[in-house]
């Protein structure tokens, strides 16, 4: 996880970092800021909806469908 790369800056040690990206994956808030985001960007007109990248740590890949 990226914890270990956090500078000291940002207010806070590794482990508590890690407990609270834990929690908060554990209760879907990525999930949800990966939809908000881009919704509320897009209602701005700020998202240029032509072309888009698919990752597959987003979208999880069928498995035997081709």
């Amino acid at each position: 996880m990226f914890v270990r790369h956090l500078p000291p800056t940002f207010g806070t040690s590794p482990a508590t970092a890690h407990r609270r990206c834990t929690v908060w994956t554990e209760a879907g808030l990525w999930r949800r800021l990966h939809r908000a985001v881009p919704d509320e960007l897009g209602a701005r007109g700020k998202v240029d909806w032509t072309s888009a990248i698919v990752d597959a740590a987003s979208v999880r890949a069928k498995r035997g469908d081709r």
